[in-house]
């Protein structure tokens, strides 16, 4: 796996919420009560940026039209077959890292 450096952990309190880039790949970022997750950062509905939504509990809700979905599996609350990729997370000290190419 090729983990790449996206924020500060220190930086990124509960409740967060932000569009990083990785290796060219948007990605929606969210702390969820102490679980930082990483989502693919656009919905598939009409293209919104999940990273600049809402997070409401452990799901992102799209900017645009409101869609939500779920950070631990990418999958919308109300059509599940309708996902967005989600992303391996570690944590090496200070730093929030992906992996975009899994």
């Amino acid at each position: 796996m090729a983990f790449v450096k996206v924020a500060a952990l220190s930086r990124f309190p509960p409740g967060s919420l932000a569009e990083v880039i990785a290796d060219g790949t948007t990605i929606a970022l969210c702390n969820v009560d102490g679980a930082i997750r990483a989502i693919g950062g656009t919905c598939p509905h009409s293209n919104g940026p999940l990273g600049y939504g809402a997070l409401y509990g452990g799901n992102i809700v799209c900017p645009w039209h409101a869609w939500e979905f779920d950070t631990a599996t990418g999958c919308n609350d109300y059509h599940p077959a309708t996902c967005v990729p989600v992303y391996p997370v570690r944590i090496e000290g200070d730093d929030i890292l992906v992996d975009p190419r899994a």
